[in-house]
């Protein structure tokens, strides 16, 4: 057995600062938290997918842009988005994608990938707080819908 071996890791820095003193408490809340971190000038070329990072006050410890993809989707990898999770020791996420369409009904995998990130949350002891889908003009909130 090759005793050199390494493993690749996943590089995510953390430091204890909160970019906003504001208590996210609602879906309206969080949107307007998030287009600032958003670029509105591609929101329609292509699709994006980003983490909300929360400690226990649900105060935002920070945004992690997760992938950029097409027109139509971008990958969601629940395995990544744990150990974000678990490196920068959040205690409540909100993921957050564009429909490049400005659609705002949730695709199934959308549901799929929503209910499976919930499952993965709750093991781990983490808030998964609210999946939102957002376009220039709107969103759609999981939560609010009562599909979380």
């Amino acid at each position: 057995m090759n005793q050199n071996l390494k493993v690749a890791e996943l590089l995510v820095s953390y430091s204890p600062n909160i970019i906003s003193e504001q208590k996210i408490s609602n879906s309206r809340e969080t949107y307007s938290l998030i287009t600032n971190h958003w670029n509105l000038d591609t929101m329609e070329m292509y699709e994006e997918v980003k983490i909300i990072l929360f400690n226990r006050a649900n105060k935002a410890l920070g945004v992690y842009d997760l992938s950029k993809g097409g027109m139509s989707s971008s990958i969601i990898d629940v395995k990544i988005i744990l150990s974000i999770v678990l490196k920068t020791l959040a205690s409540g996420i909100i993921l957050v994608h564009n429909h490049p369409s400005g659609n705002l009904v949730p695709s199934k995998f959308d549901i799929d990938v929503t209910q499976k990130l919930k499952s993965a949350c709750d093991l781990m002891d983490v808030a998964f707080l609210d999946h939102l889908i957002i376009s220039k003009e709107n969103y759609f909130s999981f939560a609010d819908d009562g599909l979380l």
